[in-house]
């Protein structure tokens, strides 16, 4: 004992300090493997979380092409066939014209005066005379181009939107459920109706838009005698003037109007036997497609697309008239409306042989568009 109370005295400070080093390296260690887990923990959860972004940017990435594939074989197709059979019906001289043409040294003074009364009869429709036949192949040709042009983006905005809200509608149930068959966020029929409004531009709106064009058309084309030299650039530059003057008379994004529903209709009207929800729903859909359709970066994207469009249909009216006197060296007017008149069945062409609508497509500014649309729409 009393060796042990003198080792104790002797060495206790010792022995302090050892207990001291011991504990403190104790304390170290756990604080240490602690920290180690949390950190293991920690980058297990960012791996989870960059696993899980990965998996959503990929599904997204597939949900998004699945989409564009939908407006190039689905809707596009139809919205396209439906304008055309609409412009022949509102504007149709192309037969008339054509055999004009190309019965020419072979009709007879009795058929070519039944043809020029049939013109008569079509230029009095549109408030213009026989002696304008400009204004009557202008109009279809600028209007068939600005309509296929405007549709096909305009659909394109229609179902990146709608998509965008199935997918996040469907994201946020499958939190809570996975009983996907129960899920129905958007009323079917105001999913029908909100695609269907596109219907607009070939329906009620025609008559308007017609007639604005013409106006444009008028206003640009006066003075033109059908004995005027044309060149590729001047009607490129008389395309591309035509189209400037529509889109900037009336008031700002007047034109918006063709593509959809005045903003002050009572949409609740047209919902008839929705609930207050999907009433509100599509009421949303409606809003969201108007903001993107009135926003600079569309109205960059429609410039674009136009300019587009239009180079490519001028350089193909060169090609067709390279033999002789062509667009490149110049031709007179006369020679160039029935070239203008083949136009309209090439440009109005169904998507899968519409070489336009797929150079418009794949712009890389168009293209940045719509998957910026699809990523980033307001929630």
């Amino acid at each position: 004992m009393d060796f042990v109370r003198g080792f104790w005295r002797k060495h206790r400070r010792k022995v302090f300090v050892t207990a001291g080093c011991l504990g403190s390296g104790y304390l170290l260690y756990k604080l240490y493997n602690s920290h180690t887990r949390r950190l293991a923990d920690l980058e297990r959860e960012l791996a989870n979380e960059r696993e899980n972004d990965e998996l959503i940017k990929t599904q997204m990435k597939a949900h998004f092409e699945n989409i564009q594939m939908i407006v190039d074989s689905t809707t596009l197709p139809h919205a396209m066939q439906y304008l055309s059979i609409r412009i022949d019906e509102e504007i149709g001289v192309s037969d008339v014209m054509e055999t004009l043409n190309s019965g020419r040294g072979m009709l007879t003074p009795s058929e070519k005066l039944q043809l020029w009364d049939e013109l008569k009869i079509l230029s009095m429709h549109f408030h213009t005379n026989i002696f304008v036949l400009p204004v009557l192949s202008f109009t279809r040709m600028v209007l068939s181009l600005w309509s296929v042009t405007m549709l096909s983006l305009y659909i394109r905005v229609q179902v990146n939107i709608l998509g965008r809200h199935l997918y996040v509608d469907t994201a946020r149930a499958l939190g809570s459920s996975h009983l996907l068959e129960e899920l129905d966020f958007i009323d079917r029929n105001d999913e029908q109706k909100f695609l269907s409004s596109a219907d607009i531009l070939v329906t009620s709106a025609m008559p308007g838009l017609i007639s604005d064009m013409q106006n444009a058309v008028r206003e640009v084309v006066k003075g033109k005698q059908l004995k005027d030299v044309i060149t590729t650039r001047v009607l490129e530059e008389t395309v591309i003037r035509i189209m400037d003057v529509f889109m900037s008379t009336g008031s700002p994004h007047h034109w918006v109007d063709y593509l959809m529903m005045p903003q002050d209709t009572n949409l609740s009207r047209n919902t008839s036997g929705s609930s207050d929800e999907t009433v509100t729903k599509f009421h949303q859909l409606m809003v969201e497609t108007r903001e993107v359709l009135t926003s600079t970066e569309f109205t960059d994207i429609v410039e674009i697309s136009l300019k587009c469009f239009t180079d490519a249909l001028v350089e193909e009216m060169e090609t067709q008239t390279l033999s002789g006197a062509g667009l490149a060296t110049g031709m007179p007017l006369a020679k160039v409306l029935p070239q203008i008149e083949k136009t309209i069945h090439v440009i109005t062409a169904e998507p899968s042989k519409n070489r336009f609508l797929q150079l418009i497509r794949d712009l890389s500014e168009v293209q940045l568009f719509f998957t910026l649309l699809y990523a980033n729409m307001p929630q």
